[in-house]
C-alpha cells in the first residue's frame, strides 16, 4: 500500500491531508474547551449547535464550491482555502461571545466543504491507475482512523504544558503546512468541458448522482453508514460511563475498538478488491453495519461492546472506503469535482439526520430502543442499496442514440451513430430528454 507514496505529487498531497487532519483534531478538542469556557454548563448546547452548523455548511456549500472547482486552478484554490482555515483558527482564541463562535465555525467549515471534495477529485487525476487509486483510498481511510486516535493524545500532551487556546495555533500550523505541501507540487487542472451556466454547474453533480443507478445505491450506503456510525460516535460515552459506570479511559478504548476494525479492513481492502467487485464488498459492509447496530440493543457488558464496535468499524470501512472508485468511474474527468462535491453534501446530509436522532433518542427513549431504531434505519437503507444498485453493473453503460443535438460531445468524439447502439465508459447526463432510461439504466439490454 505504501508503494503509492513513491509518486511525489501524491506523497505531498497525502502528507497535506495528514497534517490538516491533525490540525482539525486539535481544533475539535479546543472547541469543546472553548465552549465550556464561554457557556459553562451549556457547553453541550454550544457544541451541538456548532456541529449542526458544520453539517449545514457541508451540505449547502459543497455543491456551490464544486461549480467553482470546475473552472478554477486546483492548486490555487486548495492553497487559498487552507489559508482561510488557518486564519479562522487563529481568530478563535479571541472570541468572547458564543455567536462569534458560530460565525467563525460556519466560515471554517464552509472552507472545508470547498476544500475536501476538490482535494478528493484531484487524486484520480494524479493516480489514474485503478489499483493505485484503490490503495490511495485505503491509505486515506487509515489517515482518518489514526487521526481519531492520535489527535486526542496529542492534545492531552500539549494541554499539560500550555492552555487550550494554544491548540488553535496548532490547528493553524496544520493548515499552513497543508498549504505549503500543496504549493510544492504541480496539480492537474480541471479538464475543460462545454460551457455551462452557473446553476447547471451547481446542480450537475446532484443530477449525475440521481441518474446513475450505482450512485443511488451509494446514497443508501451512506445512510446505513451514518445510522451505525451515529450510534457509536454519539452514544459510546453514554453506554460506557452511563450504563456500565466505567471511566473515560474505557470510553477511549471502546472508540479505539471501532477505529481498529476500520483500520484492519482498510489495510486488507486493496487486495480484497482485486478478488471481488465493489458491490458485494460494500453491500457486505452494509449488512455488517445493520447487524451490528441491531445487536447493540442487547448489549449487557463492556467486553461485548468493544467487540461489537470492532465489527461495526470493520463494516464502516468496508462500506465506505471504495466509494471513491464508484465516483471515479461514474463521471468524465471534467465532472469529477461536481460529483465529489455532491457525494460530500449528500453523505453529510445523512449524518445531519442521524446525529440528532441518535442523541435525542438515546436521551429520551433509552439506548436499546435507540439501537433498534438506528438498526431499522440501517436495514432499510441496506435494502434500498440492494434495490437501486443493479447486480449487473458494468463500468460501461449501454445506450442508444437516434439523433444527437448539434455540438453534443459524441459528435466531437466521432461516435454519433444514428440509430446504432454503443457503449461509453462514463455516464453523461446531457443526452436528449427522450433518452433518460436508455442513457442511464445499465440493466436494460442494448437495442
Amino acid at each position: 500500500m505504501l508503494g503509492i507514496l513513491s509518486s511525489r505529487i501524491y506523497r505531498h498531497l497525502f502528507l497535506a491531508q495528514v497534517v490538516a487532519l491533525l490540525g482539525t483534531g486539535l481544533a475539535t478538542v479546543a472547541l469543546g474547551l472553548l465552549a465550556f469556557d464561554l457557556a459553562g454548563g451549556n457547553a453541550g448546547v454550544v457544541l451541538g449547535t456548532a456541529l449542526a452548523i458544520k453539517m449545514v455548511a457541508y451540505v449547502g456549500v459543497a455543491p456551490v464550491a464544486g461549480a467553482f472547482a470546475e473552472k478554477l486552478p486546483r492548486r490555487a484554490m486548495l492553497v487559498s482555502l487552507d489559508l482561510v482555515r488557518a486564519l479562522i483558527a487563529l481568530l478563535l482564541p479571541f472570541v468572547t461571545e458564543v455567536w462569534q463562535v458560530y460565525v467563525l465555525i460556519f466560515v471554517l467549515q464552509s472552507a472545508s466543504a470547498a476544500f475536501t471534495p476538490t482535494f478528493q477529485a484531484t487524486i484520480p487525476d494524479v493516480l489514474p491507475d485503478e489499483r493505485q487509486y484503490t490503495r490511495a483510498l485505503s491509505l486515506s481511510r487509515l489517515a482518518y482512523d489514526l487521526e481519531s486516535l492520535i489527535s486526542p493524545m496529542l492534545a492531552a500532551a500539549l494541554l499539560a504544558v500550555m492552555s487550550f487556546h494554544s491548540l488553535f495555533a496548532g490547528t493553524a500550523l496544520g493548515f499552513l503546512a497543508s498549504a505549503a505541501l500543496v504549493l510544492s507540487v504541480r496539480l492537474p487542472d480541471p479538464k475543460a468541458g462545454r460551457a455551462r451556466g452557473f446553476y447547471e454547474r451547481v446542480t450537475r453533480g446532484l443530477r449525475i448522482y440521481r441518474a446513475t443507478p450505482r450512485l443511488r445505491g451509494l446514497l443508501a450506503v451512506n445512510m446505513a453508514v451514518a445510522a451505525a456510525g451515529a450510534l457509536v460516535i454519539v452514544n459510546t460515552v453514554v453506554y460506557v460511563q452511563g450504563a456500565f459506570g466505567l471511566g473515560q479511559s474505557h470510553t477511549a478504548l471502546a472508540l479505539a475498538g471501532f477505529g481498529g476494525g476500520s483500520m484492519l479492513v482498510a489495510v486488507v481492502l486493496p487486495r480484497l478488491l482485486e478478488q471481488i467487485r465493489d458491490r458485494p464488498a460494500m453491500l457486505g459492509g452494509v449488512v455488517m453495519l445493520s447487524a451490528g447496530t441491531f445487536a447493540a440493543s442487547m448489549l449487557a457488558d463492556y467486553a461485548t461492546l468493544v467487540a461489537l464496535w470492532f465489527l461495526i468499524g470493520a463494516g464502516y470501512s468496508l462500506a465506505l472506503t471504495p466509494s471513491g472508485r464508484l465516483l471515479r468511474r461514474s463521471a468524465h474527468p471534467e465532472d469529477r469535482p461536481a460529483l465529489f462535491a455532491a457525494q460530500f453534501a449528500l453523505s453529510h446530509a445523512c449524518w445531519l439526520v442521524t446525529y440528532p436522532l441518535a442523541g435525542w433518542a438515546g436521551a429520551t427513549i433509552g439506548l436499546p430502543e435507540t439501537a433498534l431504531m438506528l438498526g431499522a434505519l440501517a436495514t432499510v437503507a441496506a435494502g434500498a442499496a440492494f434495490w437501486f444498485w443493479p447486480a449487473a453493473d458494468p463500468e460501461a453503460l449501454p445506450h442508444v442514440h437516434d439523433e444527437l443535438p448539434p455540438g453534443h460531445p459524441h459528435w466531437a468524439e466521432g461516435r454519433a451513430l444514428s440509430g446504432r447502439s454503443h457503449v461509453h465508459a462514463f455516464v453523461i447526463d446531457d443526452l436528449h430528454p427522450a433518452w433518460p432510461a436508455l442513457a442511464w439504466d445499465s440493466r436494460r439490454p442494448v437495442n
